[in-house]
């Protein structure tokens, strides 16, 4: 795929979003409930006409939706390593590769994406302390695009990307020592950084505290980031990256783990029975928006701000919302005591209409002490 200009950017004029236009198709499971409640007349009012206007010049539907190079683009939120544990500092090797496919945003909606290693995010990466680090990054044949990896845990100019600034076709390494514990985003920064975040270039990558972290029952990894296409995210076919959209900060799709769906469709749910801990590694690669990291029905039990998790930086507790800028990420721990479905938001809510949803799954017991209808 080859970056326009802002020149040639592709700009056009908003559509009217009312129920004539927008139906149900491909909405999030929340944001359909939310238009369903809506067009019900939901806390009374008068009636509005929102049929668009037929004088209105309809702009032209995008082109079909393309044949897809991945079956899924998304991240399995369970695809974590290992915990490293108490060990001493050891030398690490990482071989990531950036690969441009074609895949599915939304039920009928293809997208141009760059990843790390064919998935958003891409995969996460696990160290200590300590660790000598030793990066080989490949940019297959084939790719348009320049690529390289920012570390926002590598201390040294660009975080490591002018040392893994490559070609299509060809390898460079780099070497790098974790001096600072915390979960960091990487990222893409090649040329125009924004462009290749906003083509799904970007990960966590956990550094882990001398003595690693406590034990838990469940860890998960999820990465939120916004979209910018030439269309309407309810518009099925191929989209299309747009500049100038991007640049009014303007997204069309602000999802978690790459797609719309990626964490509620049948086995992609975070998953956990009651009383089981669960460990969230968040984090937000914008490029633009700030992230609510928000859990209906639950609160978190310990949050780790910024992916500060250092021993002297203790949690905070008991917390609703966690603010996650972008660029940033949180380490976030809870346990449910009431089984059932949780859904995982942005709390700018209108982004659910994008998006911005997952599903934590909770088997057990009813707790009636807790969570009863009243007699």
């Amino acid at each position: 795929m080859t970056h326009r200009s802002l020149r040639e950017s592709t700009v056009r004029p908003t559509r009217a979003l009312g129920p004539n236009r927008l139906g149900r198709r491909g909405l999030p499971p929340m944001a359909a409930l939310l238009l369903t409640l809506l067009a019900a007349g939901c806390g009374g009012g008068a009636d509005v006409d929102m049929t668009p206007d037929a004088s209105t010049n309809e702009p032209e539907p995008p082109p079909p939706a393309k044949p897809t190079d991945v079956d899924e683009i998304g991240r399995d939120p369970a695809d974590v390593p290992s915990p490293v544990g108490d060990r001493a500092p050891q030398h690490l090797t990482i071989d990531i590769t950036a690969r441009e496919v074609i895949a599915e945003m939304s039920h009928g909606t293809t997208y141009g994406y760059w990843t790390f290693d064919g998935t958003v995010p891409g995969p996460m990466l696990r160290g200590r302390v300590g660790d000598t680090v030793t990066v080989t990054l490949t940019n297959a044949r084939g790719n348009s695009m320049n690529h390289d990896i920012d570390f926002h845990a590598v201390t040294g100019p660009g975080g490591g990307a002018p040392l893994l600034t490559v070609r299509p076709g060809q390898s460079r390494s780099g070497s790098f020592e974790l001096l600072h514990p915390g979960v960091f985003i990487y990222h893409c920064a090649s040329t125009d950084p924004p462009l290749h975040i906003a083509h799904g270039m970007y990960g966590l990558i956990v550094v882990e505290p001398e003595g690693g972290l406590p034990p838990v029952d469940h860890e998960y990894y999820v990465v939120q980031g916004d979209f910018y296409s030439a269309y309407d995210a309810t518009d099925l076919g191929h989209q299309t990256y747009d500049d100038a959209r991007a640049l009014r900060e303007d997204p069309t799709f602000v999802v978690f783990n790459g797609r719309v769906g990626s964490l509620t469709s049948a086995g992609r749910q975070l998953e956990a029975r009651t009383g089981e801990t669960i460990r969230i590694f968040v984090g937000n690669a914008g490029p633009n928006l700030v992230s609510s990291f928000h859990i209906i029905g639950e609160m978190f039990d310990r949050v780790w701000e910024y992916g500060a998790i250092s021993d002297d930086n203790p949690p905070l507790r008991s917390v609703q919302t966690v603010l996650i800028p972008a660029g940033g990420a949180a380490m976030v721990e809870l346990t449910a005591e009431v089984p059932g479905d949780y859904l995982l938001v942005d709390h700018s809510l209108f982004r659910v209409h994008k998006g911005a949803e997952g599903l934590l799954h909770v088997t057990g017991d009813p707790r009636p002490d807790i969570y009863a209808p009243a007699n």
